[in-house]
């Protein structure tokens, strides 16, 4: 998912989104564990869109303690 795609989300969107990627980031580490990812680099890609939202929801959050 695009950047922008993300920054234009609530922070309660952001929260879920990143519960759906940990629960998608697990189930893809299950099945490298077992022999059946067919397409590793979908790992890189969770792992990239995690960083992303824990970025924008840590910026997110000091936007509202300076206000």
């Amino acid at each position: 998912m695009d950047i922008q795609e993300f920054r234009n989300k609530s922070e309660s969107d952001l929260r879920s989104e990143l519960s759906e990627l940990l629960k998608e980031q697990f189930s893809l580490r299950m099945q490298k564990g077992t022999g059946q990812l067919g397409q590793p680099h979908e790992l890189r890609r969770v792992r990239r869109d995690i960083a992303r939202v824990k970025t924008i929801l840590t910026q997110k959050s000091k936007e509202g303690s300076k206000a």
